[in-house]
């Protein structure tokens, strides 16, 4: 398949305003006549739905919640990147681009992430507007703080609760445009197909979580905003009920999938403490600011944190990488608590995880200062962990937390199949293989609010759309195939429950797919997967029925997803034969451990092509062109 990513002509810096003087335009009068399907209330579906409803465009929302103000966005604690520039430290619109680029590990494309670090100023305007509650400075302007990856400080932020505010800033203008009847919104609702008709995205099958009732809706086009898919590792920073379905289901009807493999591990997690976990707790990234990392220089060391001299303790990030310390990129960080952990010098009773002490920042600052801060990260830390991050050093270890990879968009932000865009984290377009902090709340509002009221527009405006029914046998033939998935599962009756096959991929894919990749370890994750989904489909339990609320039959079809995605990923990790970003191989690293690229042989986005269930996916390259950055080895030092 020939993947054109509709970049538009001329400069870097003005291929976005080039883009906008000559889209197709849809006239106010005609806006009206078009109904848009938005699938997810996160960041990106909430500022689509929103922001398209504010145009005129008839808009019918769903969510899996009770409410759209429950995505996960919500769970965003650190902040969001924009180049304003306010502590006057050097930044430019050029330096997020560029630090992104870079971030990404030269593995995304130059006009996407150009496009993304031109609107983060809008962005921040915009939800001041709203009325989003950013931190401030003594004499009232907007405080910002660093994050890792960048020597400026770029992240504005909202004590470390940056995303709810977001959130409830874009559902503020959501819940208007409700009253005012132009979104229709359809809670605890699960998309479980796309329907193409006439080689178009028409519509989509759900079913309701409460009554089990599968229902059909027809639209011009379908916006996916369903985020990430990090819960295939089973234990991750996501809420539980996160995960791939509605995406896999589009790739199975012909969207191709990028970058499976390319899975963010967050350094700041609260470590696994026991099997009972079923999720895990992010430490916003924002603590490394005033907190210092370090693990006891001898293995073996268990004493009380603060019973360790100085001169015992390792600050091996800011040894390690002078320039940019505590605040190196989450992939570089990660490694570096995995290398010195595996040499026996981690802490905790399970010896997985380093510290991060704030013991110097409360010396200098002062407890209230840091309190204002990070007073409620601090309690979500002692309530979870009951240890006071004032008086001992948090421990944490690193944890999947974000996904770079998802399905593939053109510039346009749509999908290989017409009329299916794809928003926010649920497509691969801005981070390349690791994401910066601060970035993901960004590239959501960015999508919703800026950039699919002018692309969506241009497709309805050139594109032949007659009226559809849910009549038509394509929505009957999608509903069926949904339907009977749901039947197959309620009639195993196995020995086994959803949780146990789940954890069990989690453990194969951290194992093998997680901070260190390998190419044995690839090739048996691939026939352990292979093997965990046969016995799935003959051995798994799922109980009650369809005519009800069910989390475990919601579960099972999810679950069943995973182990076909959990291949997928292990199949794109083994095919990409170096090191990039997060995607970690032992056989291609510096002499100093660091990543080591083949930009010769593997710059380009790696989109897979579904075959058929008995068929092996098929490999589609994207070449990345860089024209205007230097593609040199990342060095944080």
């Amino acid at each position: 398949m020939q993947l054109d990513p509709k970049i538009p002509p001329g400069r870097l810096q003005d291929k976005w305003d080039y883009y906008k003087d000559h889209c197709k335009l849809v006239s106010p009068a005609n806006k009206k006549k078009h109904t848009i399907l938005i699938v997810g209330t996160g960041l990106a579906g909430a500022s689509a739905a929103a922001t398209l409803a504010e145009l005129g465009y008839n808009i019918k929302s769903f969510c899996i919640q009770d409410s759209p103000r429950r995505a996960h966005s919500i769970a965003a604690q650190g902040g969001i990147n924009a180049a304003k520039n306010y502590p006057n430290d050097g930044d430019t619109v050029w330096r997020l681009f560029y630090d992104t680029i870079k971030g990404g590990d030269y593995r995304s494309r130059e006009a996407n992430v150009y496009r993304l670090a031109q609107i983060s100023n809008q962005i921040i305007d915009h939800c001041v507007a709203q009325g989003v509650p950013f931190a401030r400075e003594y004499g009232g302007l907007l405080a910002n703080r660093s994050f890792g990856g960048a020597q400026v400080s770029r992240t504005f932020y909202a004590r470390g609760q940056t995303g709810q505010q977001l959130l409830l800033g874009a559902y503020s203008s959501m819940s208007r445009q409700i009253a005012a009847g132009k979104i229709t919104m359809f809670p605890r609702r699960e998309m479980l197909d796309l329907v193409i008709i006439d080689g178009k995205a028409r519509g989509i099958i759900v079913r309701n979580l409460i009554t089990g009732e599968m229902e059909r809706y027809a639209g011009d086009a379908v916006l996916l905003c369903t985020g990430g898919y990090s819960n295939v590792y089973y234990l991750s920073t996501n809420a539980k009920n996160s995960n791939v379905t509605a995406a896999w289901r589009c790739y199975k009807r012909g969207a191709l999938f990028a970058n499976p493999c390319f899975a963010q591990i967050h350094p700041t997690c609260i470590p696994v403490s026991g099997d009972y976990q079923s999720k895990l707790t992010l430490m916003s990234e924002g603590l490394r600011n005033d907190g210092r990392v370090w693990v006891p220089k001898n293995s073996g060391d268990k004493r009380h944190p603060n019973e360790i001299p100085e001169a015992e303790r390792d600050y091996y990030l800011e040894t390690r990488y002078p320039s940019f310390g505590n605040l190196v990129p989450r992939d570089v960080a990660s490694r570096n608590a995995k290398q010195v952990t595996d040499e026996g010098r981690g802490v905790g009773t399970t010896g997985l995880s380093v510290y991060l002490d704030f013991r110097d920042a409360i010396k200098n600052s002062g407890k209230n200062a840091i309190a204002e801060k990070y007073g409620n990260l601090f309690q979500m830390y002692q309530r979870i962990t009951d240890e006071n991050p004032y008086q001992v050093p948090m421990r944490i270890y690193p944890a999947v937390h974000y996904i770079m990879g998802g399905l593939w968009v053109d510039y346009n932000l749509m999908s290989t199949i017409p009329g299916l865009h794809v928003l926010g984290e649920a497509n691969f377009s801005d981070h390349g293989a690791n994401r910066l902090g601060a970035s993901a709340l960004m590239q959501g509002l960015a999508d919703g609010y800026f950039v699919i009221p002018y692309t969506l527009g241009s497709y309805i405006a050139q594109t032949n759309l007659p009226p559809v029914s849910t009549d038509d046998a394509a929505f009957t033939e999608a509903e069926t195939a949904a339907s009977n998935k749901i039947e197959q599962l309620l009639n195993i009756n196995g020995s086994k429950t959803v949780m146990e096959f789940h954890r069990q991929l989690g453990k194969i894919l951290w194992d093998d797919v997680g901070m260190s990749r390998s190419k044995s370890g690839l090739k048996s994750a691939i026939a352990q997967i292979a093997d965990l989904r046969s016995q799935y489909w003959q051995d798994v339990k799922v109980t009650g029925s369809n005519d009800t609320l069910n989390k475990n039959l919601e579960f099972a079809g999810r679950v069943a997803d995973f182990l076909e995605l959990g291949e997928l990923m292990a199949r794109d990790a083994l095919n990409r034969e170096e090191s990039c970003g997060a995607h970690f191989r032992e056989e291609y690293q510096t002499t100093e451990g660091e990543a080591q690229r083949n930009d010769s042989e593997y710059s380009y986005v790696a989109a897979w092509q579904y075959q058929g269930a008995t068929e092996q996916p098929l490999l589609n390259q994207e070449l990345l062109k860089f024209e205007n950055v230097e593609l040199t080895q990342r060095s944080y030092k």
